[in-house]
């Protein structure tokens, strides 16, 4: 059997062809554009990374045997604000994980609510980059707009939603969004009563192996693929690299070197090592805010 991996990065969609064995088949790639319509700002358009990533799938299936594939998975960008309105069309630009427009909402969940209080709902503190700070700027800043959204997705979903009609996600990237119990594994009923979010808005949450649909018969005819073919969660592109390096048995740490591209080194740390490190890099560029020349955005990295 072969399987498809689609991995839906900032810059471009990379797409891996494989078989049961590991071995690669084929690979394809295509890009899209990054927008930053303010300075701090990064947004892009779903529809971008649907169209190219049917694109790169139709180059990727070209020479193989299409009825022996079996599976569609995925891995992303974390963190992402994408959100649908009841036609299921997309209300506004993904907001991205590196922009930094939610400083002051930032603020208002570490300082206000507290981080205490956020790592007892959640397990984590708030950085402008995670999804419920977007949530609440969206409310602000856009309202009539957050008034029409139905669906509250992030970036990889969005592709299995398209593909599958399935609205889902799974524990590694639903972890990145602070609306998350992970204690408990389910949507923090007192997250989304801060950030005004309803149980609805969210998606299912599912295990990054569970199967959670089958291709559309009309994309399954599009791209010469069984309606059979199963599509599979996936998971958030730090936690598929966590394990892509190794780093799943206890005792084991990722180290994420903050150089473009980003690097994973796997790292052994004894038990007695608490808690999680997470960084992402910021965004180098021109339209960086003046008082930031270190390319980071301010208040989006933690202060080590």
């Amino acid at each position: 059997m072969l399987y498809i991996g689609i991995d839906l990065g900032t810059s471009a969609v990379k797409l891996l062809l494989m078989d049961a064995d590991g071995k690669i088949k084929k690979i394809a790639s295509r890009t899209y554009d990054l927008s930053f319509p303010h300075p701090g700002w990064s947004e892009q358009n779903p529809a971008d990374w649907y169209e190219q990533s049917i694109d790169g799938l139709k180059e990727l299936l070209a020479e193989c045997d299409k009825s022996r594939v079996a599976g569609i998975s995925f891995g992303g960008q974390m963190h992402g604000l994408v959100a649908l309105d009841e036609r299921d069309e997309v209300i506004r630009p993904a907001i991205l994980w590196n922009d930094g427009r939610t400083a002051e909402e930032t603020d208002y969940l570490n300082q206000v609510i507290g981080k205490e209080t956020l790592s007892g709902y959640t397990a984590n503190i708030a950085f402008a980059g995670f999804t419920a700070p977007k949530i609440l700027w969206m409310q602000k800043h856009e309202p009539d707009l957050w008034k029409r959204v139905k669906k509250i997705m992030l970036p990889k979903d969005y592709l299995a939603y398209r593909l599958s009609g399935t609205f889902c996600t799974d524990y590694s990237d639903a972890s990145g969004m602070l609306l998350l119990d992970v204690e408990h594994r389910a949507w923090s009923e007192q997250m989304l009563e801060i950030c005004h979010v309803e149980r609805e808005q969210l998606p299912k949450l599912y295990e990054s192996y569970e199967v959670v649909g089958t291709l559309k018969p009309e994309i399954a005819e599009e791209l010469g693929l069984s309606p059979e073919v199963k599509i599979i969660a996936g998971a958030g592109d730090n936690a598929a690299a966590a394990v892509g390096t190794g780093t799943v048995g206890e005792g084991n740490r990722t180290l994420r070197l903050l150089t473009p591209p980003a690097s994973y080194l796997p790292v052994w740390c004894p038990s007695t090592f608490q808690g999680t490190w997470l960084s992402h890099p910021g965004r180098c560029a021109e339209s960086a805010p003046p008082s930031d020349k270190a390319g980071k955005i301010p208040g989006f990295l933690p202060d080590f």
